[in-house]
């Protein structure tokens, strides 16, 4: 008896430390609350499987809008967010809610329309003015609506063109609260305008009689920002192994790979972290 006592015992401790290591193994994750646009565009399918295949932990992307994104972050639901509103990353981490803000890579917005393009925009390199000929032919214009980068960054470009959008907006310009391919699908569905970003551009399939009408103007640039969220506000934040997520996108390995990511031969994204860690 004493003996089957024993067995007993150290399988009961077997199970136990099994269940530990289980345990670890399942604590070895993350949560990267992340735009659409580094979902959509197919960017995380490239870079995840070389971060985790170096360091075993595994990252779980929520796909929001940048504001979306920021409010997961607030709440203490996710250990990273990697988005791209400058001025709203740098409030977040103002607030206290993220610990520091590192640039991770850039891309541009495109302004695309259908091909017969009924404002007569096609060609230039002036984004205020193309909204402003949208908006004098009342053309169909849909917007993403959803407090994410892009949208702030649409918002922002109205404004630099002299038009209150929420104010002299009418029924040409449809806001339908989702994301960037959303966006596009209902703008090819439409024959409508939309501001998207490069990247998820790219990627997007069902372009129907959509086309690139205008981009390289400056004011298009589009910057996407990392940050860790602040375990001192959630102690649930899993901070050593999201440093690592952040280290690793600003280090020279990680930066190739997102430089690396191309469709078609055109690469997509361009790393510009300011400091490199080894």
């Amino acid at each position: 008896m004493p003996n089957r006592l024993l067995v007993s015992a150290i399988a009961a401790t077997a199970l136990l430390f099994s269940a530990g290591l289980s345990a670890i193994a399942q604590d070895k994750s993350i949560v990267v609350a992340s735009t659409t646009s580094t979902q959509d565009s197919g960017l995380f399918e490239h870079i995840l499987p070389l971060f985790e295949q170096k360091t075993g932990i595994e990252v779980k992307v929520v796909a929001q809008g940048t504001g979306q994104a920021l409010e997961t972050g607030r709440r203490g639901d996710a250990d990273v967010v990697f988005v791209h509103a400058k001025a709203q990353e740098e409030a977040f981490v103002e607030e206290g809610f993220g610990v520091e803000r590192f640039d991770v890579m850039y891309n541009d917005f495109v302004l695309v329309g259908p091909k017969h393009d009924p404002a007569g925009i096609g060609g230039s390199s002036d984004v205020a003015v193309a909204l402003e000929a949208i908006y004098a032919a009342e053309a169909p214009f849909v917007s993403r609506g959803d407090n994410s980068g892009t949208h702030s960054a649409e918002l922002r470009l109205w404004k630099e063109a002299g038009i209150d959008i929420a104010a002299q907006k009418g029924s040409w310009y449809r806001e339908i609260g989702q994301g960037m391919g959303a966006a596009l699908n209902t703008a090819a569905a439409m024959e409508a305008y939309v501001l998207a970003d490069r990247g998820t551009w790219l990627s997007f399939e069902n372009r129907r009689d959509l086309d690139v009408l205008v981009e390289g103007d400056n004011r298009l640039f589009n910057q996407y920002g990392v940050i860790l969220v602040n375990p001192e506000k959630h102690p649930s934040v899993k901070a050593e192994p999201g440093q690592q997520f952040i280290d690793w996108l600003i280090s020279r390995e990680g930066q190739e790979a997102i430089g690396e990511y191309a469709i078609d031969g055109e690469q997509l994204f361009f790393p510009n972290a300011e400091r490199e860690r080894s």
